[in-house]
């Protein structure tokens, strides 16, 4: 009997165990048919691509990047096809073993077929990873030439891999450089439309996948697939090559005349904001934009596009704003009239204008031509704090006009709650507030077409090259009306772009006028601003303008940022850059003046006050006048001369012929007639007075804004002529 309980309890003990044991296989089972399932599900994904990795080859086939063009077609940047050299490190160490080689064989083989230093190579060779631990995989050379390319594929070593690439080429060098920007180091825009409309222009890579055999070798009956790269698309901007040229030439021009720190030339349709032309001097190669040499912030400064990115307060050209304001608001009239004694006073402040010893009473036209604060501070008044301020937003200043270039910058308008008396007489006149210099032309712009708000851009369509014949094909087209909208009466920008034109035609900017031309504008003089205050000698001359004032077809913007001291007054110096620039523009576009080619040829030419050759030899006189670009005729009577047919101090064009009288002796009659010096600097006058025999003084400082004796007078050689000076706000 208790052998047979014995027997009973092994059985029992037995069966205990073998259900344990089932128990745990059973787990053990479960546990790796959930392993499995963790892994043939969850991470399916995740091993499929590293077992893919292993045994295939990626190779990442760029997509040609669009072109940039004018208008017209004519190239301005272009994609050329070149090669790349990449390293799979992995496989090349595995070559260098199987070959017996060592890395220093091998840098010195790639560095010699690529024109690079050993040192170079190894560095990438040898890079790490954040981690610590050796790179996989390592770009060694982008966008070389074909010649290159084959001397690479020569060596014959497996990991180094040569594809195909793009490289940027911009074909006219600096022409358009801060519109156009350039790329970096891996095909991606980094300035101006480059950046700008980089998705658009850089398109898709493809990629071309092959599997491998187990030394990492390409299969040679393995299949490829290859997912095609989707091009980029053309950029056609509302450039136009000729017409940038154009301003290219004369900012260089007017940067190296005045010897200026900056130049900037805008050139718009003001009737649907495409700009025709941008350029800042200095500028940059685009090819080469990366300057030896020179630090970030040096580099960045290079880069900028200072006709969107900067702001000044923008002096007498703002009068235009508040003008139209005040003829809105029927502030003022034709009219109206304005005392100008020199000065007035707000709120304990001395406030001058430009002209010290005023300029008297004068019409509304009148303080438009003679860019007087003191009339504008009181139509400033008039207006109000509220209502200024109201058609300073409409104009569009103080938000940003949405121009499809990066690092617009915004100017600063005065909240109307902080604006105090003598704040609304310096914002009515230009001064307070801050503008760029697209931000201004858009507000221009709008007097010039009729009122209408519209945004200034670059894009004017896109398309894409047709393979077969070569022909560009337009995707799409910009619709300028889309944000267009109506800011100013039709028929009060009418009569204000009247009034532009006398300033022109008899004003301020009398030096931008061409006969038989009807161009409107208006310079502005302004001081810039500075530590807490206005910076001594620095000063910013601008211009805008119109043509023809009754229907404009173009308007232009120039500025002159820090032009040499000693002559900076806009009338001088910005408004003959903007006549130079209409007159070719007028040329390229055929549009025909209402005078003769005579008349219209003569009134470009340069002013020239006649120097006194009277006492000289005949060829005295002839080499005199040949340096103020005059021609002569001249009798046989005698060697000297002793009397001109055109006063000494009379203003005549460059080039006219001066009728000379001569005589046996020298004597002559003293006598000259006084020209008329404002606007000239300080060491132009004397120079001037220096020619006709008489000799200035000078009160105050800046440009001649008045003189002791009118202009037309006849005076005695030697007599002393008093010139005030003052700092010119026109």
């Amino acid at each position: 009997m208790a052998e047979k309980k014995r027997g009973h309890k092994g059985k029992t003990q037995a069966n205990k165990r073998m259900k344990v044991t089932l128990l745990i296989l059973s787990g053990v089972f479960f546990l790796l048919f959930l392993r499995m399932s963790y892994i043939m599900i969850v991470k399916h994904w995740d091993y499929s691509a590293k077992a893919e990795a292993q045994w295939t080859s990626t190779v990442k086939v760029e997509a040609e990047r669009g072109r940039i063009l004018d208008r017209n077609g004519e190239e301005l940047a272009v994609s050329a096809s070149v090669y790349r050299v990449d390293l799979d490190m992995k496989t090349l160490r595995e070559t260098i073993a199987k070959k017996k080689l060592t890395e220093d064989d091998v840098a010195s083989k790639l560095a010699n077929a690529l024109g690079m230093s050993v040192e170079d190579v190894k560095k990438i060779m040898d890079a790490k990873l954040s981690n610590g631990k050796p790179i996989s995989y390592g770009i060694l050379k982008r966008r070389i030439e074909k010649a290159q390319a084959d001397s690479v594929k020569a060596l014959n070593l497996r990991g180094v891999i040569v594809s195909g690439d793009t490289k940027r080429f911009y074909p006219n060098g600096n022409f358009l450089a801060h519109v156009l920007g350039f790329l970096n180091s891996d095909g991606q825009g980094l300035a101006g439309l480059e950046l700008q409309y980089n998705t658009l222009l850089s398109g898709t890579p493809g990629k071309k996948i092959a599997e491998k055999d187990g030394n990492g070798e390409v299969l040679p009956y393995s299949s490829t697939v290859i997912t095609e790269p989707i091009d980029g698309k053309d950029l056609i901007t509302t450039v136009d090559e000729v017409i940038q040229n154009i301003a290219e030439k004369e900012a260089q021009k007017a940067l190296e005349d005045n010897k200026a720190k900056a130049v900037t030339i805008i050139v718009m349709d003001p009737n649907n904001g495409d700009i025709l032309a941008m350029v800042n001097k200095p500028d940059y190669d685009p090819n080469t934009p990366w300057a030896e040499g020179k630090t970030s912030e040096e580099l960045q400064a290079i880069w900028r596009n200072r006709a969107v990115s900067d702001t000044y307060e923008p002096g007498s050209i703002f009068k235009v704003i508040t003008a139209i304001a005040a003829l809105e608001n029927n502030v003022v009239n034709s009219g109206s009239t304005f005392t100008c004694t020199g000065s007035f006073k707000i709120l304990g402040h001395t406030i001058h204008c430009w002209k010290r010893s005023g300029h008297g009473v004068q019409s509304f036209v009148d303080i438009l031509k003679n860019s007087c604060n003191s009339g504008f501070s009181e139509v400033g008044a008039a207006l109000g704090k509220e209502k200024l301020t109201e058609y300073i937003k409409k104009s569009g200043f103080g938000a940003k006009t949405g121009i499809d270039l990066p690092g617009e910058a915004v100017g600063i308008i005065k909240d109307p709650k902080n604006i105090t008396d003598l704040d609304l007489a310096t914002i009515a006149f230009g001064q307070t507030n801050t503008v760029s210099c697209v931000e201004y032309l858009e507000a221009f712009n709008a007097i010039a077409n009729g009122g209408k708000l519209i945004t200034p851009h670059l894009m004017y369509q896109t398309g894409h090259q047709d393979e077969t014949t070569g022909k560009e094909i337009v995707d799409s087209t910009y619709d300028s009306a889309a944000t267009a909208r109506q800011v100013f009466d039709s028929a009060k920008t009418a009569e204000l772009r009247s009034y532009l034109e006398k300033v022109v035609s008899e004003g301020g900017g009398s030096k931008a006028f061409i006969d038989g031309y009807h161009i409107a504008g208006k310079t502005g003089t302004a001081q810039k601003a500075g530590n807490g205050g206005y910076m001594d000698g620095k000063y910013i001359a601008s211009f805008a303008g119109m043509a023809p004032s009754s229907n404009p077809k173009i308007t232009v913007f120039i500025q002159i940022d820090e032009p040499d001291p000693s002559n900076y007054y806009a009338g001088q110096i910005a408004a003959p850059v903007a006549q130079t620039v209409f007159n070719d523009i007028f040329n390229y576009m055929a549009m025909k003046g209402d005078a003769s080619g005579e008349e219209i040829a003569k009134s470009l030419l340069r002013d020239i006050v006649v120097p006194d050759v009277r006492g000289m030899t005949k060829e005295q006189a002839q080499a005199t006048l040949a340096d103020y670009n005059l021609d002569y005729i001249s009798d046989s009577k005698g060697n000297y001369v002793t009397d001109m047919e055109q006063d000494p101090g009379t203003t005549v064009k460059e080039g006219t012929k001066i009728t000379l009288y001569t005589g046996t002796t020298a004597n002559y009659n003293k006598v000259v007639t006084m020209p008329d010096l404002k606007g000239l600097g300080k060491e132009k006058a004397v120079q001037t007075l220096r020619s006709i025999g008489l000799k200035a003084q000078f009160t105050g400082d800046g440009m001649v804004s008045g003189q002791s004796i009118a202009s037309g007078t006849v005076v005695t050689k030697g007599s002393v002529i008093g010139l005030e000076l003052d700092p010119i706000g026109d």
